[in-house]
């Protein structure tokens, strides 16, 4: 299959650009830039710096991808941006390179789905098949982990992680780590309930949900602490995976500052 270029589109003649690939009117492709086959580009985007893309994804109207990062510090090295398959990145959406400070990595994984107006900040890494809703705000240094639903409006603050199978509600404020499996809520996000739906749409066992509602009542409701809580859970009976999913994270997360298991990574930064 042959490659769609708009007339008005400017691409360099050094960017790499796979079979099947479309270019829409009023486009910005610079010399750095990688595209995956069967990528559809619409009118007015702009791919810059050291840009991967791969396969069958979809970038709509307005999204700037690879655009320097907004670091003071940052000297211009080529770090970059890398993009997987199967994505959806709709209107005016922001992906920043990334700075010098960890991987030199800002990356999307597979088949997510960015909705207008999300930003992802400078060495941001996010897993596969999450969604974020319109006016998302991920700042610098946040990991997000898979299947994760990120709802409109909310802020997540840098060096936060998010971990997977969680769902973050319209308007929250991030300033800690969300732990796996959990509904967040609020100004600061504070885990509300255990997010049932999503685990059993993702095929996790009724057990599963079980065990981590109980985990839940011990650590959010009866405040008993991650210790107790730990001993109390996987001395009780079989220790199913998610469980140890769960304490592992809040292990992580207690190690860091404010709640954020990633800021011990400041000093290095």
């Amino acid at each position: 299959m042959s490659v769609k270029i708009a007339a008005t589109a400017v691409v360099d003649p050094r960017a790499e650009l796979g079979p099947g690939v479309q270019i829409g009117h009023f486009c910005v492709i610079g010399p750095d830039v990688t595209v995956g086959r069967d990528t559809i580009i619409e009118h007015q985007v702009t791919l810059c710096g050291h840009t991967t893309i791969g396969e069958a994804n979809h970038i709509h109207p307005g999204a700037v991808i690879g655009g320097e990062p907004q670091d003071l510090s940052y000297q211009g090295s080529p770090t970059r941006v890398v993009i997987g398959d199967g994505n959806i990145i709709r209107e005016y959406v922001t992906i920043n390179r990334a700075s010098e400070k960890e991987s030199g990595i800002t990356h999307l994984g597979d088949n997510n789905f960015l909705m207008a107006h999300v930003h992802l900040g400078h060495d941001v890494h996010v897993g596969d098949r999450v969604t974020m809703a319109n006016n998302v705000m991920v700042g610098g240094h946040v990991h997000i982990g898979n299947d994760i639903t990120i709802a409109g409006g909310v802020g997540v603050n840098q060096f936060s992680s998010i971990g997977s199978m969680s769902f973050v509600s319209a308007m929250s404020k991030v300033l800690h780590d969300v732990p796996p499996f959990m509904v967040v809520d609020g100004i600061p996000a504070r885990p509300r309930c255990v997010n049932a739906i999503g685990l059993k749409r993702n095929g996790y066992t009724e057990d599963d949900v079980r065990v981590l509602q109980s985990a839940f009542r011990l650590l959010y409701k009866q405040l008993v602490g991650a210790e107790v809580a730990r001993e109390r859970m996987l001395s009780s009976g079989p220790i199913r995976p998610v469980l140890r999913q769960l304490f592992d994270f809040m292990d992580e997360s207690r190690h860091g500052r404010h709640g954020r298991g990633r800021d011990q990574r400041r000093k290095a930064a």
